[in-house]
């Protein structure tokens, strides 16, 4: 009996596999569809396209922008320089990236140009945050953990404050990519085109980054 049932049951769950891929694609390219209208209708300076563009897009850029930024008022700023600069640059936009990943790029960059025109606070220097070794290769700090792994770090109410604000305390080049790695979840290779910088160099920073993070983490704890 279970030589005759189990090959149907598999052949249909196959078929339900495929189907749901066939789902997701037929998805997938309405999205990209609906993409290629909008800019589209963007470059041709429709304006009902303006207000679609900042009801998809706006409240995305602000969390970005929020993490970047220290204070609301200057996230807020930022959101507005960055659609003003999508506005007066579509017309440049290419298809071969996803607007979502352009607009990321604008808004990190408005973002950095703030931080960098006004610095309100000093950096902390990320060699203090970057963990040390002797010459025989182990760590010249005495070893200790957090008290949670990250995502119950980023979990947990009573830290997420906490958390934000050492990733304030980074400095800008490292806050942008662990804000667009960890927080935004894109890929290597999207944070890369995002920053203008190689996948290596995004790997790098992400990797100091952390480290940096979590040291001023236990700093905290």
């Amino acid at each position: 009996m279970l030589m005759i049932t189990s090959p149907a049951r598999t052949h249909t769950d196959r078929h339900a596999l495929a189907t749901d891929g066939r789902t997701v694609d037929v998805a997938a390219r309405s999205l990209q569809l609906a993409e290629r209208r909008l800019v589209s209708a963007l470059q041709q300076g429709e304006y009902a396209a303006y207000e679609t563009l900042v009801r998809q897009y706006g409240g995305p850029m602000l969390a970005v922008a929020r993490r970047l930024m220290r204070n609301e008022e200057d996230a807020c700023e930022v959101v507005q320089d960055a659609f003003l600069q999508a506005f007066r640059s579509i017309s440049t936009f290419r298809e071969e990236a996803r607007l979502s990943t352009w607009l990321h790029r604008i808004v990190v960059n408005a973002a950095l140009m703030r931080l960098r025109a006004v610095s309100r606070r000093p950096t902390v220097p990320i060699d203090d945050l970057l963990a040390r070794f002797d010459e025989a290769g182990n760590h010249a700090d005495p070893a200790r953990s957090l008290p949670l792994n990250t995502d119950e770090v980023l979990e947990r109410v009573e830290t997420r404050t906490q958390v934000r604000a050492c990733v304030a305390e980074l400095p800008e080049q490292y806050r942008a990519v662990i804000v667009l790695r960890d927080f935004e979840e894109l890929s290597t290779g999207e944070a890369a085109q995002v920053l203008g910088i190689s996948e290596n160099a995004v790997k790098i920073r992400l990797h100091r980054a952390r480290q940096a993070l979590r040291t001023l983490l236990l700093r905290k704890c």
